[in-house]
């Protein structure tokens, strides 16, 4: 347990000095609104954490950044409300920031829409392992980016559509932060959910022996993603040598060829 709680602070310590870099950076352009949740929404970033990072992690699974009604809400990655509350059994107090876009509210956990990115990720896991612990035995979901981007009219702006020079001062805390949660968690696997993200991962890891593999994100946004996107996933993975079905199995999930349930917008 002392090792657990040990690892969940420096975890932890290692968000906070993320938050430090990322606070001395601006964004122009299109960027009108910043908002970051590992700050307003740390309490319940810190119950993910301390519940759910108690040990070394075969597979770290990263996404590109918070979308508006998942972790922009409960701080908890691809955190659709939905599934933080009743499967992974996280409800923490959320403070909004201070300059908020009028089109895009932070109310936390009382906010009312769902993310279908998460729902559909969440999902996932929860169809194949049944319980939260048999994931957390094995894996470990984390954002690349903590930052929302959003422009006047309310629409996000992802990293990769920044200006070169704010990329660059974006990317070089975040691929510091990558490399910490590695050296933490000491995964065999980083998986980038989404092309952004395996780039990302290739690029702050080139020096380890960590094997980066990628699985189609599971935004509406993607074709791919509307039309059996668990199934595809899982299989993807697995053809990358990603041994999802013998993790699933060694800790209790269900490992059998099924089919999934697939989250529609």
């Amino acid at each position: 347990m002392v090792r657990a709680m040990s690892l969940a602070s420096e975890l932890l310590s290692q968000a906070d000095v993320l938050c430090r870099a990322l606070s001395r950076l601006r964004f122009g352009g299109a960027v009108t609104h910043v908002y970051n949740p590992l700050a307003y929404a740390r309490a319940p970033y810190r119950a993910y954490v301390e519940r759910y990072a108690t040990g070394p992690k075969r597979v770290v699974f990263i996404g590109m950044n918070p979308g508006p009604y998942g972790m922009t809400q409960t701080g908890v990655p691809f955190g659709e409300i939905h599934h933080v509350r009743e499967w992974l059994g996280i409800e923490a107090t959320v403070t909004p920031p201070k300059a908020q876009h009028p089109k895009r509210p932070v109310l936390g956990f009382a906010c009312t829409r769902s993310e279908v990115s998460g729902a559909r990720l969440w999902g996932m896991w929860k169809a194949l392992c049944g319980t939260p612990e048999r994931f957390f035995a094995w894996g470990f979901l984390a954002n690349y980016c903590p930052l929302v981007f959003m422009e006047t009219s309310g629409r996000n702006v992802t990293p990769d559509k920044l200006a070169p020079a704010e990329r660059a001062a974006l990317f070089a805390p975040c691929d510091a932060h990558l490399r910490a949660v590695v050296r933490l968690l000491r995964p065999e696997w980083v998986v980038g959910i989404g092309k952004f993200a395996e780039g990302r991962a290739q690029a702050a890891l080139a020096d380890t022996d960590v094997r980066i593999a990628t699985m189609p994100h599971p935004s509406p946004a993607n074709p791919q993603a509307n039309r059996n996107w668990a199934e595809t996933a899982r299989a993807q993975l697995e053809s990358q040598g990603v041994p999802l079905a013998a993790m699933i199995a060694a800790a209790g999930g269900e490992a059998g060829p099924r089919k999934l349930a697939t989250t529609r917008a």
